[in-house]
């Protein structure tokens, strides 16, 4: 009876840990036993499920092992098959190649073909430079003229006779259009950036104009655009008269290096632009200058007028006018007429003084202009070093000697020289011209009023 409570005990402990928190505690040993046996019962239930379960997804599995293993055998095969395939072509292709070769050898078109090669290729740059592909645009889903004649020379295939066919028209036109003068109708920039259809009036591959304006051909765009600048007035006088012409031959702006010189034209900086790239010293040396003119033009006007009036005097020496220097040196010599007829010496001091007085107003400005005639050169000299200086200061900053860099230094240097020289040698000349108008009233003076000191003498010695 002890051992089989004992048993009993056992059992319970063995079986507590699986069911303790599922099944509520036994009032009896009977009880327990039986809820041991119903636990072990389902145990054994739910296990034989699982081994169920297990077995039919092995089975499963195998089977499909077995299916990618022959789907693998099916590809292997077809792998091998069109591996075969692949190489017989690779042969059947190189002997087809090397018949083709013999029968092109044979023809003498292995070397037709290279010429024909090479002459698309040289002609693929000339043609995408050119204006007139403007003209001729590719239809709809072809290449371009120059992007046909790239492809045709970087091919290695036998070119078809349409390909020859083309090569050979694009050819023929470009020399044909080369020669002709015409009218027709394409897109162009308008310097806002705006397209419009325009018609363009074309002169072989080398000029365009639109509405009276130079035209400029962008190949990377394929299409034209107003230069932003146009060319001075006598070409542009020129190319209207030539849109105007209806007949024979008629005069006509050409630029024989296709834009080359039109983009110099318009990258030429104007007059207002050379002298702000001067900066500070070529306003000043324009400021010297201006005086300079200004005071040469007054003082030329004066000396003419003066050379007038000296002229009229001579004409009327017994009448004289102090509206002129004469005049007022004729007065000067007869306002004390009796001092002066008794004392020849003082006559002569008399005159020298009315003559002295008149030197003055006639050469008036004349030092000054000398001036500014030295400080031009000087001032351009300013200008010149301070230019440099900015360009070695542009080269210590950027560490290169790039001469876009060193452009803007130079520039001034350059442009402060020649305004110096500008306006030193114009106000050279004026000077000159000046001194040459008062000596010559001068000597006038100096002639007259010996002639009456002469006069004088003649009488007294008479007397």
């Amino acid at each position: 009876m002890i051992r089989t409570k004992i048993a009993f005990v056992a059992l319970a402990l063995a079986a507590a840990p699986a069911f303790a928190q599922q099944t509520p505690a036994a009032s009896s040993t009977q009880s327990l036993l039986d809820t041991v046996q119903k636990v072990r019962a389902d145990e054994n239930a739910a296990f034989e499920k699982n081994k169920a379960a297990y077995d039919a997804a092995g089975g499963q599995q195998q089977q499909l092992m077995n299916t990618a293993t022959q789907k693998r055998d099916q590809l292997n095969t077809e792998s091998t098959k069109l591996q075969n395939t692949y190489s017989m072509n690779e042969v059947r292709i190189n002997q087809l190649n090397n018949q083709l070769r013999d029968k092109a050898m044979a023809l003498g078109l292995a070397e037709i073909f290279g010429l024909a090669r090479q002459t698309a290729n040289d002609d693929a740059t000339v043609m995408q430079q050119s204006l007139i592909s403007t003209q001729f645009p590719p239809k709809a889903g072809e290449p371009w003229r120059d992007e046909f004649l790239r492809e045709f020379s970087a091919s290695r295939a036998t070119p078809t006779s349409a390909d020859l066919e083309r090569l050979w028209i694009e050819i023929q036109r470009e020399m044909t259009a080369s020669g002709q003068v015409t009218k027709y109708r394409t897109k162009v920039v308008q310097p806002n950036g705006q397209e419009s259809d325009t018609q363009v009036v074309r002169i072989g591959p080398f000029t365009a104009t639109a509405d009276g304006q130079f035209l400029a051909y962008l190949p990377a765009l394929r299409t034209m655009n107003v230069l932003p600048r146009q060319l001075p007035a006598e070409f542009m006088a020129i190319s209207n008269s030539y849109k105007a012409a209806t007949s024979g031959y008629a005069r006509a702006v050409v630029d024989q290096t296709r834009g080359v010189l039109l983009g110099m034209y318009v990258e030429r900086p104007t007059p207002i632009e050379r002298i702000r790239l001067g900066q500070e010293i070529g306003y000043v040396i324009i400021a010297v200058g201006a005086a300079g003119a200004i005071a040469f033009l007054y003082q030329l006007v004066m000396l003419v007028l003066v050379r007038m009036s000296v002229g009229r005097q001579l004409k009327n020496l017994d009448r004289p006018t102090p509206n002129n220097p004469l005049g007022r040196v004729l007065l000067a010599f007869k306002g004390d007429k009796a001092t002066i007829e008794e004392d020849s010496d003082v006559a002569e001091l008399r005159i020298t003084e009315a003559v002295l007085k008149e030197v003055p107003r006639l050469e008036r400005f004349q030092a000054f202009l000398r001036l500014c005639v030295a400080a031009g050169p000087l001032l351009g000299l300013i200008g010149t070093v301070v230019g440099m200086i900015f360009t070695f200061q542009s080269i210590t900053e950027s560490g290169s000697s790039d001469p876009k860099l060193m452009a803007t230094g130079i520039g001034q240097a350059m442009i402060a020289t020649v305004l110096g020289l500008g306006i030193a040698i114009p106000l050279l000349f004026a000077g000159a011209l000046l001194t040459s108008l008062s000596k010559s009233v001068v000597q006038v003076l100096d002639e007259q009023s010996a002639g009456i000191l002469a006069e004088n003498l003649e009488k007294q010695r008479r007397a």
